[in-house]
Formats: structure tokens, sequence, C-alpha cells
């Protein structure tokens, strides 16, 4: 049996997608909630992503590796088309970085300045993510109605990643910002359901594509389980959060586990609507590959590689598990 190195590598490149937007998604989506906490409560929201903030955007990095060196073709097209997103992305993304430095070492009005600007990378990252994704899903058609489509997308995104951060939060802290971070749960879960729902109405009238395999009865009933179990898992958010928030023994970490499930569905959902194109309507996983012999040598650095950066990942949270500390930076 012949290995599919195309479709092997698609396989790669999308668990390391999916990965980094959970994994950054969450710190992402704890610094646009910053300007909702006290001083001592932001600081305690720093300190439960500091020791893995960093290191969570080696997933990005490593997708955009993999699109490069087994799709070169597409990654011409690809990053051609998003060059002012991704300029966006990368300016929020430095933001980011030198806010949460400087901002341990500021005092007074000039922290709060940096709280400010690390809110506004968190935000000005995840909006490029979102119309990024906009953007792919249609193909990189331009106009106003894809433009706009491109911005419901972002916002929807944003509303995951607040999501994915309010969640974590419950998990990392305790007391009245726990507390807190239920109310954000909730308002997250709500801001996913109508971002869902309306991008949900809008893909199909701007991808014929996505149209017709949506709707191509009966063979995409199987697909309607997805949106059932999305459904199912944010109603379990909801209620565990609740749950959580009226001191009932729930685990912190369950619902910061159903807002990942509700990522992982909706992931299946967009690699169904999407293949197998990796340039939507234009190159399939097979016309944009490398060559057969240079997907194998990269396939034996990528068997590699990956061992270590997950076990990496592993070996970080379970060294620094437990409830975070506002005195972790001090």
């Amino acid at each position: 049996m012949t290995l599919d190195l195309p479709l092997v590598f698609a396989v790669l490149m999308g668990v390391a997608i999916l990965a980094y937007v959970v994994l950054d998604g969450y710190d992402l989506g704890v610094g646009m909630l910053m300007p909702a906490a006290a001083p001592r409560e932001q600081d305690v929201m720093v300190s439960s992503i500091g020791p893995f903030w960093d290191a969570n955007e080696t997933w990005l990095v490593l997708g955009i590796g993999l699109l490069l060196v087994a799709f070169p073709v597409a990654h011409g097209v690809v990053l051609t088309a998003l060059y002012l997103p991704v300029v966006a992305m990368l300016i929020g993304l430095m933001l980011r970085g030198v806010a949460f430095e400087f901002r341990v070492k500021a005092e007074g009005w000039h922290r709060e300045m940096w709280n400010w600007l690390f809110w506004f990378g968190s935000f000005l990252t995840s909006l490029a993510q979102g119309f990024m994704l906009g953007a792919y899903i249609t193909g990189f058609e331009t106009g106003f109605g894809y433009f706009l489509f491109g911005l419901l997308v972002a916002g929807g995104l944003c509303g995951g990643y607040v999501l994915l951060g309010a969640t974590w939060l419950i998990w990392r802290t305790e007391g009245a910002l726990q507390q807190k971070a239920v109310g954000w749960t909730h308002w997250g879960l709500l801001w996913v359901a109508l971002g869902v729902a309306v991008v949900s109405v809008a893909t199909p009238l701007v991808s014929e594509t996505v149209r017709d395999k949506w709707f191509d009865f009966p063979r995409t009933l199987g697909l309607m389980l997805l949106p059932l179990a999305s459904l199912a898992a944010w109603i379990w958010v909801w209620r565990v959060s609740g749950r959580i928030r009226k001191g009932e023994a729930i685990p912190d970490w369950a619902p910061f586990a159903g807002a990942i499930a509700i990522y992982v569905l909706a992931f299946l959902g967009l690699a169904y609507s999407l293949f197998p194109y990796v340039v939507m309507d234009q190159l399939t996983i097979w016309e944009a590959a490398a060559h057969p012999s240079s997907l194998k040598v990269v396939l034996v650095g990528a068997l590699i590689v990956l061992p270590f950066i997950i076990g990496w990942t592993v070996f970080v949270y379970r060294v620094f598990r437990g409830k975070a500390s506002a005195t972790l930076y001090e």
C-alpha cells in the first residue's frame, strides 16, 4: 500500500493549526479579557498564561512551515493573498510580546498602558486570524460582500477565543476572579452561538463549493451530527460552569474541556467543507504538493521533531499545573 504523502501532510498541518488555535486561543482570550478585571486580577491572569503563551505559538510556526515545505505553490498563493492581515497579525503578536514583558516592570499609569497594549495586541491578532480564515474559505475572492464575510468570521473567532480564555481562567484561578470567569464564559458562549449562526448562514452564500457539500442529501445526513454534538457541548459548558459558580464539586477543568470540544467539532466541519482543496476552488492538496522525494525527507524530519514538541508541551503544562498566583512575576 502506497502512502498518500499529500494527505498525510494535510492531516499534520491541520493538527498543528488546531493545536495552535486551542493553545494560543485561550491566552489570546485572556488578553482580550484584561480590561474587565481589576489590577490585582490582571496580575493573576497574566501569571496563568505566562509559562505557556510563548511556546503555544510554536504550533503556528509548525503549521506555516508544513504549508511551505509540503505545499509550496499554495504557500505562495495564500501568503500573497493574505499579506496585509498577516502583517496585522504579526504586529499584534509583537505588541503582545513587548507588553507582556514591560508591564511586569512598569508602575502606575505605565503598567496600565502596557495592559491596554496587551489587550490591543491580543484583539488585533485574533481579528486578523479570523479575517484570514474568512478570506481563505471564499478562495480569496474580492468585493464588499466577501470583505463583510471576513469580518463576520473574525468577530466569531474573537468570541471563540474569549470563551477559551474564560474557561481557562475557571480552571487556573479561584475566588472572585473565578466567579467573574464564569460570567465571561456565559457571555462567550452567547457570542459563539451568535457567530456560528451568522457564519453558518453566510458561508453557503459566499461559496458554491461549500453549499454543494452541505446540501448534498442524503450523503450529508451524517454531517448533521457535528452541529448536534456542538450544541450538546455548548449546553454542557454552560451548565458545568454554572455549577462551579454555585460551589458544587465539579472539576475546574471541565468547562475548558467542553470549549475545546466545541472547537474540535467546528474544525472537523471546516475540514469537511474545504477538503480536498488547500486553496479553495484553485488547488487541491495533490496539485499543490511538493515532489514525493521531498515529502519523504520532510516527513522523516517531522516525525523526529513532533515528539519533542509534544513532549515539551506536556512537560511544561505538568510542571506549571495548579492555580495561578499574582506573585509569579514579582
